[in-house]
């Protein structure tokens, strides 16, 4: 039986002109995500990447903690959704990252909170369907694109083998959406939940696919707790 650990990426830049590259944090997290799997004497075969730079950047700074020096193979099915294209699709002005960040910091204090609140109501249209033709991937589409990945990723394994999938909350969610039959509303309170840098284990024979684990965090508890984020 292989196995196969989905990891999401380190905290990204919130706030920033470029969002899609870890924050201090996010290399922090993944350095210490590193250093567990090492004391768990973790034995890794392969390793994948979606296409973003916070995945390559979490892969990295993981496996250089880790003492592994493994080619990163780019999956792009493993990619998250563009979730500014979603955002600009349900309210026009948020192509404006200023304006967002203008608009969340005048409602509240926790402008992460706003946005979060905006965000939210912006996959709402999209995965409801009634909007398909406004959107370059669907949620359907996106459903299918990381399922195909998953199932490439199972098929390049050999029995026994273990392969990290460095990716996105997304992509995690729909595989958990698949695996444990979860309607779409359900599916983004999973995603909602997920940790950066947390551990979700999927085995996999030839005839089942089964999920082990979900959102694994233990490596930011104790005097690491300060680590934990899920935004």
């Amino acid at each position: 039986m292989s196995t196969i650990t989905l990891i999401r990426h380190g905290q990204a830049s919130f706030g920033k002109s470029d969002y899609d590259q870890l924050s201090d944090t996010g290399y922090d997290q993944a350095r210490r995500l590193g250093q567990a799997l090492a004391e768990r004497e973790e034995l890794i075969d392969t390793v994948f990447i979606g296409g973003m730079l916070r995945h390559r950047q979490t892969a990295e700074a993981c496996l250089e903690s880790m003492g592994l020096d493994l080619p990163l193979q780019v999956l792009p099915d493993f990619s998250e959704f563009n979730h500014e294209h979603i955002l600009e699709k349900s309210e026009p002005r948020y192509r404006d990252r200023e304006w967002i960040i203008q608009q969340a910091m005048q409602q509240s204090s926790r402008p992460e909170e706003v946005f979060m609140q905006m965000f939210k109501a912006s996959i709402t249209r999209w995965v409801d369907g009634q909007h398909e033709q406004d959107y370059d991937e669907t949620w359907p589409q996106f459903q299918q694109r990381v399922k195909s990945g998953l199932d490439t990723v199972a098929s390049l394994l050999n029995q026994s083998q273990h392969a990290l999938v460095f990716t996105s909350g997304g992509c995690i969610s729909v595989i958990a959406q698949a695996l444990l039959e979860l309607n779409n509303s359900a599916t983004f309170r999973t995603n909602w939940t997920l940790a950066n840098c947390g551990l979700t284990r999927i085995a996999q024979s030839a005839r089942h696919r089964n999920l082990m684990s979900l959102n694994e965090y233990g490596h930011f508890s104790g005097r690491h707790h300060s680590l934990l984020t899920f935004r």
